[in-house]
């Protein structure tokens, strides 16, 4: 793809979704998630293979799905109220169809089936976009509806995203479908915070966002796509290794790291609530999602592959990619646990 194609797309990305992040109206918010849509299919299917396409298709169809249903949520709200206004969705049917949108939208659980197959089918790069950015112009929406989308709906789609995210990513073997049921999984923690506290919800998405950007700009940096290639990935790189393994960590939530802290503030402010069954089923789902992480950590960290040479590593060109991004990323999804009382304040 020239360069001139790429930025014109990726500017119409960032274009898209500021402004569904930016508008007011409905029916603006519905052209950025459409300007959105159809500047990611191309990116997806740029590769010409027909895993690619088949990726880019699903991912079409239930966008175009979803945001048809947000249209028609709000052309119902306005036909009752007479108001266009995103803040002001107050007919019960419109915030129920609105609900189920924006889950389809994100890949909240039980409408979060095409996640794993459209990251699957595209490169680590463009996965790392519809794990990340994508989420940036749906979360916007539920931050500015938050007070009426359907809490019942929500708390289900909590419990169901994080016991999904669980049990689907135990069986994986390619990375990129592991980090989908992660994202599933902390998409359900994200869910079960909206309409309780909605400034965790933010904090939860960026701290989410750190982790995801480090993880996947390190997969990107040792060329690994499946379990098999985290195994050898310590003779080639050793600083790359403790790394991944330290973020792997934090995604599963482990206290010292800054994973922990979303999970922590969430399931504090669910007790208050008195929400306790779902607080227990949150955290014992937590635990699926922690084995995997567990799993992926003792396949990249402790393990040596089996060598006749003298030495342990392999020898390395100088890598072609510069990592400034997950120079960035890294320190913060590991170290950010110490700044927590600044946020509670």
């Amino acid at each position: 793809m020239s360069p001139m194609t790429i930025t014109l797309l990726l500017s119409s990305l960032a274009t898209g979704t500021i402004i569904t992040a930016s508008s007011h109206h409905w029916l603006m918010a519905w052209i950025g998630l459409e300007i959105n849509t159809l500047s990611i299919i191309p990116i997806i299917s740029k590769q010409h293979h027909p895993r690619a396409t088949e990726a880019a298709t699903k991912y079409f169809l239930t966008q175009a799905a979803a945001s048809a249903t947000i249209l028609f949520s709000s052309t119902l709200n306005a036909w009752h109220t007479g108001s266009w206004d995103i803040t002001q969705m107050t007919h019960t049917t419109s915030n129920i169809l609105l609900t189920l949108a924006l889950a389809m939208k994100l890949g909240l659980a039980p409408t979060h089936f095409w996640l794993p197959e459209v990251l699957q089918g595209s490169t680590t790069k463009t996965a790392l976009i519809i794990a990340t950015w994508q989420k940036l112009a749906p979360m916007a929406l539920i931050y500015q509806t938050t007070n009426n989308l359907s809490s019942t709906m929500l708390l289900f789609m909590a419990a169901t995203s994080t016991l999904m995210g669980g049990w689907g990513g135990l069986n994986q073997t390619q990375l990129r479908k592991i980090m989908a049921y992660s994202s599933i999984a902390h998409l359900g923690w994200m869910a079960a915070i909206t309409p309780i506290m909605p400034n965790i919800l933010m904090l939860n998405l960026l701290i989410y966002l750190l982790m995801t950007t480090s993880m996947f700009t390190a997969l990107v940096l040792s060329k690994s796509k499946t379990i098999q290639d985290t195994t050898t990935l310590w003779t080639s790189s050793p600083m790359l290794t403790t790394t991944m393994m330290l973020t792997l960590l934090s995604l599963g939530g482990l206290p010292p790291l800054t994973g922990f802290l979303p999970k922590w503030l969430i399931m504090e402010e669910l007790t208050l609530q008195n929400l306790i069954p779902i607080t227990t089923m949150l955290a014992m789902a937590s635990l699926l999602s922690l084995f995997f992480y567990l799993r992926l950590t003792y396949t990249t960290s402790l393990t040596l592959s089996p060598n006749t040479t003298t030495s342990k590593h392999k020898w390395r060109f100088k890598p072609t990619q510069t990592p400034i991004l997950l120079s960035i990323t890294a320190p913060m999804a590991i170290l950010m646990l110490p700044i927590s009382p600044l946020i509670m304040q």
